[in-house]
């Protein structure tokens, strides 16, 4: 099947405009194809995620991997993480293991794949690389009001209403 398509509008620019802040990570970089390890053919980690400079009345972060060049009207979620404490400000390889633990309360909901955790780059073999963007929220509000049911759509549109700023990086991974 013959993928073509025009390339999707990065995500957050559809969004109304908040304060950009850095994220960094040893494993990934922005515009650059990640490692295998990355993937869900791989070793299916989330990446090393670092930042800084967010607003210094930030009272939680909500971290998000969301692909918009998946071949769906809607992108694809790979990893939700919610309500994670303000003075976590890195997170090691491997957090978004579906095992993982976090100090309440923060938690992990089901990415689109149906699984909780994170789901690793799996594009379809052949199509163009695609752009994995790892956003991290600062957030107004200690808890959104949201629980391990919810979608990470639904986690997102709730976000928006606290966003105080943003932070991104955007590795990208294609499959042969």
């Amino acid at each position: 099947m013959d993928l073509t398509r025009p390339p999707a509008p990065d995500p957050y620019s559809l969004l109304p405009a908040v304060p950009a802040f850095s994220v960094a990570s040893r494993d990934v970089t922005t515009g650059e194809l990640m490692s295998d390890e990355f993937a869900f053919a791989g070793n299916n980690l989330s990446p090393h995620l670092v930042w800084e400079g967010f607003p210094t009345d930030t009272r939680s972060f909500m971290i998000n991997c969301f692909d918009p060049d998946a071949p769906t009207p809607a992108g694809y979620w790979h990893w939700t993480l919610v309500n994670l404490p303000a003075e976590v400000t890195e997170l090691p390889r491997g957090t978004g293991l579906p095992e993982a633990e976090f100090a309440a309360p923060a938690f992990q909901v089901k990415n689109d794949a149906g699984a909780v955790g994170y789901f690793g780059a799996a594009p379809p073999a052949g199509d163009c690389p695609h752009r994995y963007i790892f956003a991290v929220h600062a957030l107004d509000i200690d808890v959104l009001p949201v629980d391990e049911t919810a979608t990470p759509t639904t986690v997102a549109f709730n976000a928006l209403f606290h966003t105080l700023a943003r932070g991104v990086i955007a590795p990208l991974y294609q499959t042969t």
